[in-house]
């Protein structure tokens, strides 16, 4: 049971709540580059749809939910988003201690990627002595977890746990969790785009470590799992096989990127994609421009944003542009954010694809007002 108590006047950080959290139960931690939110509240989704329950700290609104926060006092179990923007993840103790991806963000506050991997080394050292680690097969990582606390791994093709039977079409998919105990058949997304069967390979895998997925549960949870706002988010989609479809994703470092270009390619082979994206900070933009620029090559074509300052202050020479010069696709424009509703409204786009942290998709509503009708 999740027991929390602390002094009327004190103030503390989220990470050292959420430490707190992870020391009165047990805490199934989501960390990574990547992937982390969308994990953590299928994990959420999963425990909620079950008998025991779970206390859910996500790091995204959970629809159906409605919140980023789930309450299930009498539950022993906490599912935990694991940040590892200023190494707030440290202040966790794991039960079951799970790693998305490791590739290199958040250079601002770690400097070198060599400093990145360490503080995911670190985060492994702070499993409890009974818990367990999950990583996803091929990572830039030498975990450090406490002595005899076993390391399982999981992707989409193979490691302890791992999809097989994939099935894809008439917009599902469908696929077999292969795990130690043997398959969960014809388990299907609720929310089907490709790099959902990694992440729900990686939800059910902790669930499971954490002695709670039956196959019931497992098939039952994974199909109704509602989706988080931003993550794949559709606004609109018009019937029909020439109907605009508008999509949102929270996608801001270049990995994200592909993936959510590549999920777009896999859904609508044969349509125009075009790409907004409005990247996010002066120093990820500095850091990753070539990187950003050979993601977005990949768009048929785009539309780029003025850099979203979020926390920072502008850095010299550092503007969307450096991006912008290195996009290897000859139809490309930039805009200012204002200006986005007015130069889409009348383009005549296929599949719109709005990427970022910013605030783009705050405008996205607008748009598909002033959108002419067809």
């Amino acid at each position: 049971m999740c027991r929390l108590h602390f002094s009327a006047t004190a103030v503390f950080k989220r990470a050292q709540v959420l430490g707190h959290v992870t020391r009165s139960s047990r805490g199934l931690c989501f960390a990574g580059t990547h992937g982390k939110t969308t994990t953590s509240s299928m994990a959420a989704h999963i425990l909620a749809s079950g008998s025991t329950g779970c206390n859910a700290f996500l790091g995204g609104i959970l629809k159906k939910y409605n919140s980023n926060l789930i309450l299930s006092p009498s539950s022993p179990f906490s599912v935990i988003e694991a940040d590892e923007y200023d190494r707030s993840f440290h202040q966790l103790n794991p039960y079951v201690a799970v790693i998305n991806a490791t590739d290199p963000d958040h250079l601002d506050i770690y400097g070198t990627e060599e400093a990145y991997l360490e503080s995911f080394a670190h985060f492994t050292e702070l499993i409890r002595p009974d818990g367990k680690l999950l990583v996803h097969t091929g990572l830039k990582l030498v975990p450090r977890p406490p002595h005899n606390v076993p390391v399982y791994t999981f992707s989409r093709s193979d490691g302890d746990f791992h999809a097989a039977n994939i099935r894809m079409g008439n917009g599902t998919i469908v696929f077999d969790f292969v795990y130690p105990d043997g398959v969960i058949r014809d388990i299907e997304l609720g929310v089907p785009v490709e790099i959902n069967i990694d992440n729900a390979i990686a939800a059910l895998a902790a669930v499971y470590l954490a002695g709670e997925l039956t196959p019931e549960l497992a098939r039952k949870a994974i199909s109704s799992y509602p989706g988080v706002e931003r993550r794949f988010e559709f606004h609109l989609k018009e019937a029909g096989d020439n109907g605009r479809v508008i999509i949102d994703d929270y996608a801001h470092h270049p990995d994200e990127l592909k993936q959510s270009i590549a999920s777009v390619r896999a859904l609508y082979p044969h349509r125009k994609l075009t790409v907004a994206f409005q990247p996010h900070l002066y120093s990820r933009t500095r850091d990753f421009a070539k990187e950003f620029a050979e993601a977005l090559s990949q768009a048929d074509e785009l539309v780029l944003i003025d850099i979203y300052p979020a926390r920072e202050l502008p850095i010299e020479g550092v503007t969307s542009k450096i991006i912008f010069d290195q996009v290897k696709i000859e139809n490309k424009i930039m805009i200012s954010k204002e200006d986005f509703v007015d130069t889409m409204k009348n383009r005549n786009f296929e599949i719109l694809l709005t990427v970022g942290a910013g605030d783009l998709n705050l405008f996205v509503p607008r748009l598909i007002e002033m959108l002419p009708k067809k």
